[in-house]
């Protein structure tokens, strides 16, 4: 073999050996880490693996009646710095040293709180100190903030060099605030605990969802997060609420409580055929003369309801027939004894009413009309006068899926857990020795406006998931018939002329030129328990129930008002003006009329089409088809339209991916969507349609690129 071959086959054969070496060490090691080292390894496995993380699911929303939203979980952050991030101490920190001026400077124009040398002086500290998470900004910030400040000097180079950390959270918002804010409710400040009140404690289980679960794994000194399993985010609540009814309901409630300086006010309104609860108000006087909704009193304070429980004794003894509207009864000077006790009507002071009908004894709210009338019929056996209470369903307990919510409590004579005495009968038919939350008042009556059908209470619509309904709600009808037709006639006859009466009504204000309302006012005084009703002095309650307009009645409505400080108190001039000013601002908004409505202004020689702004093909033809408009053109996804009055047609759009497209002619809702597609940062400016864009179609994009949007009319 020549002297080449030799090395050759020298060096193979070293390499060769090196090679073999290599493998027995690997392989030695390999089975020393899995014998002698296994324990070790295992535990060093476990601190850097974090298992059966919880991750949260998003809790869903609660949408009002037209679905505007009312409450909704928003992402917010706390923003640190970690300064030990090996990038802001190479070259002697260079990276760090060479943008702390600027990122101060730009801190402190953004957020206000401390001077550009006082956010250097600490972060230079906590910089030296190696602090691991820095917060340099204490407050919460927005989503939008945080995009602000990833592209602030330094924290633009990203996390790994800058050193920017995030931690979120997720704040509950009520977009319209204090609207039904205790109807909709409140949630913990550890979201995890979920619902306080309202509607997001009583559908709980359904809005927070499921939890997951995942892992974190310490890869090259960075956590990476493995979800194992996915959380599954709640469900979204559509309650009943109206917004704009809200409104009205909470304004007139409020300004009349102001006015009065009462202590607590109720305001709730229901829609008669559906039972949906549109508006619900519960106000309580704060110590520094504010109102705020602190509990939702409507449905849980079991009160003594006072006069507007006078219907329910007249309904009760005009079906039974024991009496007549025009049978006539003996008031006297307005105050009459049974037993010991007397009782009053509130003109005894002027010498009572004497003789009337018992008609004009609910226009009235005469006490002694009304329990002198209860006492005739069922004084020998006021167990059937209770008996047929029950029957119409006015002690069966509503599910309002309101927490706290209370069922009414009207005793029986039979019931040995409660005294019966030989007064409860008489100051029981005038809403006393009764106990019944407003809420419950106020169905009854909506029975009345529902041609007899009592039903309950609905503050639900429907339970949705991702825009599909998985559950309607419907009222439960608790009795399909409160009473026969002809007394129903007659009750509502008499509501009627409590607010309509010249002579006797006690709800002349209620009347209203624009709709009809009919109703029952309601005075009473408060209970102090065993203290007795004029303990450290009297105060009342005052109401009104009742429904409107009268010939078609659509809405029922119930106001209560406790211990007014200004005024004699008066259920018609108090609480009900405030149903006045609810059914005519109510009946106002309800009016409505469609294009096929309304006639032609003698003027108009010819009729105008309607000008048709550019944007998603699919709305435009609904829009022109139920307007019974014609269109020329055709379109696919999004169009571009030409619209004179006279004439509209449609030319297809396209939309190219990356590029900026003609927006012109678009309203704001279609221009800031397709902006946002584009991940562009959008500076809007006027109202109407769009007539200029700062980019031009066809304009390639970048990821936050600003473009300026001008609106006119």
């Amino acid at each position: 073999m020549t002297e080449p071959g030799k090395k050759i086959i020298g060096r193979f054969a070293t390499v060769y050996i090196i090679i073999v070496i290599l493998m027995m060490s690997i392989i030695y090691n390999i089975a020393k880490i899995q014998t002698v080292e296994r324990e070790n390894w295992l535990k060093l496995g476990e601190k850097n693996n974090k298992n059966d993380i919880i991750v949260r699911p998003n809790r869903g929303n609660i949408y009002s009646a037209d679905g505007r939203l009312m409450a909704s979980s928003i992402p917010t952050y706390y923003v640190y710095m970690d300064t030990r991030v090996p990038a802001l101490h190479e070259d002697d920190g260079k990276l760090f040293a060479e943008n702390i001026d600027s990122l101060s400077i730009c801190l402190s124009d953004y957020f206000g709180d401390k001077s550009s040398e006082a956010y250097k002086r600490d972060m230079t500290a906590a910089y030296r100190q190696g602090k691991g998470e820095y917060n340099f900004y204490k407050g919460k910030i927005s989503y939008a903030q945080l995009k602000d400040i990833r592209r602030f000097p330094l924290f633009r180079l990203g996390r790994n060099k800058s050193g920017l950390l995030t931690k979120e959270m997720f704040s509950r918002v009520k977009p319209f605030t204090s609207l039904a804010s205790r109807t909709i409710g409140d949630i913990y400040a550890d979201e995890s605990r979920g619902g306080k009140n309202g509607l997001e404690l009583g559908f709980d289980s359904i809005l927070k969802g499921t939890p997951g679960v995942s892992s974190r794994q310490k890869v090259a000194n960075r956590w990476e997060e493995i979800t194992q399993v996915e959380p599954v985010d709640g469900m979204d609540i559509v309650s009943t609420i109206d917004v704009d009814m809200q409104d009205i309901t909470e304004k007139a409630l409020l300004d009349k409580l102001k006015e009065i300086e009462a202590q607590t006010g109720y305001a709730i309104l229901m829609e008669v055929a559906t039972g949906e609860i549109k508006a619900i108000v519960n106000m309580d006087r704060n110590p520094d003369g504010s109102y705020t909704e602190n509990r939702n009193g409507a449905v849980s304070d079991k009160v003594e309801p006072g006069s507007t429980f006078k219907t329910v004794s007249l309904m009760a003894v005009l079906d039974d027939g024991k009496a007549k509207l025009t049978d006539v009864i003996e008031t006297g000077n307005g105050l009459y004894k049974f037993g010991k006790a007397t009782m009053r009507d509130h003109n005894a002071h002027k010498g009572g009413y004497g003789s009337i009908t018992l008609e004009q004894s609910l226009n009235a709210s005469s006490n002694v009309g009304i329990s002198r009338t209860i006492y005739r019929a069922y004084g020998d056996n006021p167990g059937k006068y209770v008996d047929k209470l029950y029957k119409m369903g006015l002690n069966e307990p509503f599910q309002l899926y309101i927490p706290g919510s209370a069922k009414p409590w009207i005793r029986h004579p039979n019931d040995k857990s409660s005294y019966w005495s030989a007064t409860t009968l008489p100051w029981m038919s005038i809403g006393y020795e009764v106990q019944i939350p407003p809420i419950y008042t106020l169905a009854f009556y909506n029975a009345i406006a529902n041609n007899g059908k009592y039903i309950e209470p609905l503050f639900v619509k429907s339970i949705n998931k991702n825009g599909l309904m998985v559950r309607e709600f419907k009222a439960r009808v608790i009795n399909s018939q409160i009473c026969k037709p002809s007394t129903l006639k007659e009750v509502r006859q008499a509501l009627l002329g409590v607010v309509e009466n010249p002579k006797y009504g006690t709800g002349k204000a209620v009347h209203s030129p624009y709709v009809r309302i009919a109703g029952k006012t309601g005075t009473a005084q408060i209970s102090k328990g065993s203290a007795g009703y004029s303990a450290g002095g009297k105060s009342h309650q005052v109401s009104f129930c009742g429904f409107f307009p009268y010939e078609n009645p659509k809405y029922t409505c119930i106001v209560v008002i406790r211990e007014p400080k200004i005024g004699y108190p008066s259920g018609g001039l108090m609480s009900g003006v405030v149903v006045k000013n609810i059914a005519e601002r109510i009946s106002a908004i309800d009016t409505v009329s469609t294009i096929f409505d309304l006639q032609l202004d003698s003027t108009y020689t010819e009729i105008k089409k309607p000008l048709v702004k550019s944007g998603k093909y699919e709305a435009i033809q609904n829009v022109m088809t139920n307007l019974q408009q014609s269109y020329g053109g055709e379109g696919t996804s999004w169009v571009k339209t030409i619209s004179d009055g006279k004439t509209t047609n449609l030319t297809n759009l396209p939309l190219v991916a990356g590029t900026v497209p003609d927006m012109t002619g678009m309203c704001a809702k279609d221009a800031i969507y397709l902006c946002e597609k584009l991940s562009l940062k959008i500076n809007m400016k006027g109202i109407g349609k769009l007539i200029s864009q700062s980019l031009s179609p066809g304009t390639k994009t970048a990821k936050g690129q600003e473009i300026t949007l001008i609106f006119e009319n």
